[in-house]
């Protein structure tokens, strides 16, 4: 057997090399943090204008106990945004992080068993 031949039998399929790729912590805690952070701004702008006016309490000034300068207003909105990106970068880069030791610790696990396995009868060969 020669070694190109050796080493295209190695070689994964694209789909599964991409499959088992890390994800990139930085780039997916930025995607987070901007759906998070987008996502609170919207929602704020839109139970503002639903309630138009009307003296009623918005749930959403509940978060003002989690994020500080946070209210129901177009001001609180924005400062939602930043705290919406902080706290959903932070989320995403650790969901990253985790994804990225699962499947580097399952990989060294098959790996090792693998070899483990391929190896048992090596003393009946002496």
């Amino acid at each position: 057997m020669t070694l190109t031949s050796q080493t295209t039998q190695n070689e994964l399929p694209p789909r599964v090399t991409l499959a088992f790729a890390p994800l990139h912590k930085r780039a997916f805690g930025v995607a987070t943090g901007m759906a998070v952070g987008l996502g609170l701004f919207a929602l704020t702008l839109l139970d503002l204008a639903a309630r138009h006016g009307v003296g009623k309490e918005s749930s959403l000034g509940l978060l003002n106990q989690y994020f500080a300068g946070y209210s129901v207003s177009v001001t609180g909105a924005f400062i939602g945004l930043l705290w919406g990106f902080a706290t959903g970068f932070v989320m995403g880069w650790f969901v990253a992080f985790c994804r990225n030791l699962v499947v580097a610790a399952s990989i060294f696990w098959i790996r090792t068993r693998a070899e483990l396995s391929a190896n048992r009868d090596f003393l009946d060969h002496i």
